[in-house]
Order: C-alpha cells, then structure tokens, then sequence
C-alpha cells in the first residue's frame, strides 16, 4: 500500500491522500494565485479540515463541502458560522484546541497558534488554530497553521510526536525561516513540509534560507501541485 501522499496546492491549501485511500483538504483556498488550474475542481473530497477563519484558509470550503456532502472539521465558532452559511450542523465536527474528532478513520486534534481569526464577512471564528491530522497507520502530521513561534510547540512536540511538521515561512504575517528553524527545534521533528510563502511578494521566506537555518532538518518543499510521501 502507498504511503501518505501531501501534495502542496499553494499557500496554506494541501490536499493529502491517506493509505487507507483518504483525501483530506486543509485550508482549501483553491483560488490562489500559485494553485495549477488542475487542482482547482477537485474530483473528490472526504474531509475539510480548517484552521482558522480568514478567507485565505476557508477559501472554497462551503462550496466543496455542499457539492461532496463531506466532514467539515473546524473550531466551534468557526463550524457554527459555516452551520449559518448552510452546513448543516454536526457537533461531532465541532471542537476545540486539545480536542480530537475522528472522521473517516482520521483523527484530527486542534492545537494551539497564534494568529487572529474572523470570518470572511467579518464574525468572531474563534482563535486560530493549528491541527495534528493522524492518519490510518499512525503517522503524524503537525499542520500550525498560520502562526509565529512559540513556547509550547515543544508541548506540541512532546504530546503528540508529530512524524513531520507543515510551517508557515513566509513571514510578515506569519513566523518567517528564522522562526520556523527555532519551530522545528522545539517540536524535535526531522521533517518539514514549508508554506504559505510565495502567493504574495510580501510573504518572501524561502525554504533555501529555513535549510540554512535548519540544516539537520530535511526541508520538503513541492512546487504548487507536487507531490512528497511521508
């Protein structure tokens, strides 16, 4: 059986294939300007899982999720303000940080980040998250979300034992190389997968400058649309 499959779909939106034959979307904004063409109408989706309520993240999530009648895994105010945009309301989708769902045979635990939120038209999301996507065979997949540095990544690190680390680099909104090399030190993880960099000019973090940083760290960086197994 194929390994997980996380394939990079620019900025923060990935989509990962499971070897129990999965397909997870997180942070679904599919209209990005780095997305290939190909990936913007997906051919199916068994999950959405949501960091946080800004509209970079929630993207396409409302259409994808009425036209596959698929799991939306959010933090509550975010999943009630989803509920009101015509989801129907599943509280077993709706949680908080250090709370796990499971959906579809994977389990999803939100985790701390700091970052602000609100909906797109403006509502109270709650506070934005980050999530550790464990999928059928055990692996870990610490997805922070869009987040600066800090302490408790190492909590992070130590509780849930994430296999590899997705991390913002992009910087002016988000921690930058710098930040992410410290991230990864806390969290005492080997691999990383970097985004949210490149959409906009002003997010200008590279993973060259994070291998730099982090030389002990194997720096998995697909171009948008490609593809690594983990």
């Amino acid at each position: 059986m194929a390994d997980t499959t996380v394939t990079w779909l620019g900025h923060a939106a990935f989509r990962v294939d499971t070897r129990g034959g999965k397909r997870i979307y997180l942070d679904p904004w599919l209209e990005n300007p780095k997305c290939p063409e190909s990936e913007r109408n997906p051919e199916r989706v068994d999950v959405i899982a949501l960091t946080h309520g800004h509209g970079d993240h929630v993207g396409e999530t409302l259409e994808l999720a009425k036209r596959f009648d698929c799991a939306v895994v959010a933090q509550v105010e975010l999943r009630e303000w989803l509920d009101g945009q015509g989801l129907e309301p599943d509280m077993a989708q709706s949680f908080n940080k250090g709370g796990t769902v499971e959906q579809e045979g994977i389990r999803f635990t939100l985790t701390d980040a700091k970052h602000s939120s609100a909906c797109p038209d403006g509502t109270y999301a709650g506070e934005a998250a980050g999530f550790v996507v464990e999928v059928e065979n055990g692996t870990k997949l610490y997805f922070a979300g869009d987040t600066c540095v800090f302490g408790d990544m190492q909590l992070i690190g130590r509780i849930y034992e994430p296999d590899v680390a997705v991390l913002p680099i992009g910087g002016h909104y988000t921690m930058d190389p710098r930040e992410a090399a410290v991230a990864l030190e806390l969290l005492g993880v080997k691999r990383c997968i970097p985004c949210h960099y490149g959409t906009f000019e002003l997010l200008a973090g590279t993973p060259d400058e994070l291998r730099k940083r982090a030389p002990d760290v194997e720096v998995l960086a697909p171009e948008p649309g490609e593809s690594v197994q983990v």
